[in-house]
């Protein structure tokens, strides 16, 4: 339940974040959700702590850097196209980093379900294309995603001190942005009470509900829950944004969801994918 609640928080802040590109921009919402989770995952965990333990800088840097290029990334892609459809071209990223670490023979299928499911993407209700700089920006995102869950494996054992590393590598290098692009209207108090809206349903909360959920869940189950992720943003853009899929579209999601619940349900035990 704490993981399910964790996934509709991430997509529903992900709406939240779109509502807000109007006043100060894509960048500047990335500003504000990684500074504030930044500081608030500081405060709690004390990553300054691990940084006396001498740990795999190299991995630290990379999960951070990752971090920061795939909320930057994907906040770009929504604003050419919907939400869950950037949502379920980034999904893509884990869902190959998953596929490549196996060697089974119904991995095919799951890899044609994916490119299938990315094919009927830009079919909309009015049989008009995707924006090609959203796909773009979507498709870098998924490969942020994919390099972020391998330095995040590496990063692992350091646990909350590590995220908190890694938020803090992110906002270094996403808040200038944001400052850049929206300067003062990021310290409006509007701009920032969504924003912390944003930061706690995006990243603090679902790290909270994800600490406590994988003490009873194994990793296979987060990967099928993942698999709800483009279903979940598409509810959440629909509610939030007024977002609408068409019926090619919905299928085609639905085709990308499959192959994500279907690579993490028949993985070997011994393949294992995990993400913050």
């Amino acid at each position: 339940m704490a993981a399910f609640a964790a996934l509709i928080s991430v997509q529903t802040g992900a709406a939240f974040a779109k509502s807000l590109f109007p006043l100060v921009g894509a960048e500047g919402v990335a500003a504000l959700r990684l500074g504030l989770s930044a500081l608030w995952l500081s405060l709690w965990f004390r990553p300054w702590r691990l940084w006396r333990a001498r740990p795999d800088w190299l991995a630290l840097l990379g999960y951070g850097i990752m971090l920061g290029l795939m909320n930057l990334l994907i906040y770009r892609a929504f604003v050419y196209i919907h939400v869950s459809l950037a949502v379920s071209i980034e999904v893509i990223g884990p869902l190959a980093v998953a596929l490549l670490n196996s060697r089974q023979r119904r991995d095919v299928l799951w890899v044609g379900l994916a490119l299938l499911g990315l094919a009927l993407l830009p079919f909309g209700q009015l049989g008009s294309g995707l924006d090609v700089r959203g796909v773009a920006y979507a498709l870098a995102a998924a490969l942020c995603w994919a390099l972020y869950v391998v330095f995040g494996a590496r990063a692992a054992s350091g646990g909350g001190q590590a995220v908190a590393t890694g938020m803090l590598v992110a906002a270094l290098f996403a808040v200038p942005l944001g400052v850049a692009q929206s300067g003062a209207q990021l310290l409006t108090p509007y701009a920032l009470a969504i924003g912390l809206v944003v930061a706690v349903l995006s990243s603090m909360l679902p790290f909270l509900l994800d600490m406590y959920a994988m003490r009873w869940l194994p990793a296979r189950v987060f990967g099928v829950l993942l698999s709800a992720s483009p279903a979940m943003s598409a509810l959440a853009g629909w509610w939030v944004l007024g977002e609408t899929l068409g019926p090619l579209q919905i299928l085609g999601v639905s085709a990308i969801m499959l192959a994500c619940a279907g690579s993490a349900l028949f993985a070997r035990p011994a393949s294992t994918g995990d993400q913050s």
